[in-house]
């Protein structure tokens, strides 16, 4: 699943009337470079969450078909935040453990090196695994701990969580569907069980989440930024 439901505050005003999630990076958008990523790895079908201008992400990635992949899309009357936005998808997402997925970042990990870790999630006692990555200059606080394999709240020192995380149905089973909920909450309740794994990718990994960081990428990958 590709989170992509955020209206983009901060992003304003390339946001105004585009989804964060379709400004445009290397000459394509953000969204298009985790659906190539994703369908490379044979993960399908690939759920998309929308609200704000979600009809724009619909017409510009289609059914998937040209990637070599399916789409699916959850949409949403307005944003359901993350925790809510997921417990919404998970008809469309199956029964088995699956990942997720932040939009709004951009990253060279090759998800397939996650199959492995997905595929044994039902087998061991945690309900998420996250990946979690150096604290980045906007965020030097970071959020969890990583100590052992398993991810805690408290302790040092701290890393940033990825937006990147493989998840089982039980951790939303308190969420009720079309209902806002933060997943952060769920997170923590399940690290206080030691209910979460985790591993450090020290790979390339960007927040986007300003019209500054988006043109650091384009600089990054030498072209330049905007709305599609």
């Amino acid at each position: 699943m590709i989170l992509a439901a955020g209206r983009g505050e901060r992003m304003r005003p390339l946001t105004d009337h585009t989804p964060k999630v379709l400004l445009h990076a290397g000459g394509k958008p953000l969204l298009q470079w985790h659906v190539e990523r994703l369908a490379r790895a044979a993960f399908e079908p690939i759920v998309i969450n929308h609200a704000w201008l979600g009809e724009q992400i619909e017409r510009c990635l289609g059914d998937g078909s040209r990637f070599g992949t399916r789409l699916l899309y959850s949409r949403e009357e307005e944003a359901l935040d993350t925790g809510g936005g997921i417990a919404n998808a998970l008809p469309l997402l199956g029964d088995e453990p699956f990942l997720v997925v932040n939009g709004d970042i951009f990253t060279d990990l090759d998800f397939a090196s996650l199959r492995p870790r997905l595929q044994a999630l039902d087998t061991v006692d945690v309900v998420a695994h996250l990946l979690l990555v150096d604290n980045p200059p906007h965020h030097t606080g970071g959020d969890f701990v990583l100590s052992g394999g398993r991810v805690r709240e408290h302790g040092a020192p701290r890393l940033t969580f990825s937006g990147i995380g493989l998840y089982r149905r039980d951790l939303f089973a308190s969420v009720t569907p079309g209902r806002k909920a933060p997943l952060a909450p769920l997170l923590r309740a399940a690290m206080a069980r030691g209910g979460v794994s985790g591993e450090h990718y020290s790979g390339l990994w960007l927040d986007i989440g300003t019209p500054e960081r988006l043109d650091d990428l384009n600089r990054r990958l030498g072209t330049n930024g905007g709305a599609r």
